[in-house]
């Protein structure tokens, strides 16, 4: 597997399993605009709690998983 995958989408030393959406778009280095995309787009997974928005680190593991095999097609 490509190291870039596993350190832009492993978990974070505490266990956690849902980022905040600052934290996904950190880790994909992508603007908050083109986060709320991929979420309206259904590219990237999501989970509300209450009035909050989360990213599991298992949904961002499987999109940028996506990206990888569609560079070599």
């Amino acid at each position: 597997m490509n190291e870039v995958i596993l350190n832009a989408t492993h978990g974070a030393e505490d266990g956690t399993q849902l980022l905040t959406t600052l934290e996904a778009r950190t880790r994909l280095r992508i603007s908050k605009w083109k986060l709320y995309d991929l979420f309206r787009t259904n590219q990237l997974g999501s989970v509300h709690i209450g009035r909050r928005r989360f990213v599991p680190v298992d949904a961002l593991r499987q999109y940028v998983q996506q990206l990888w095999r569609g560079s070599f097609a």
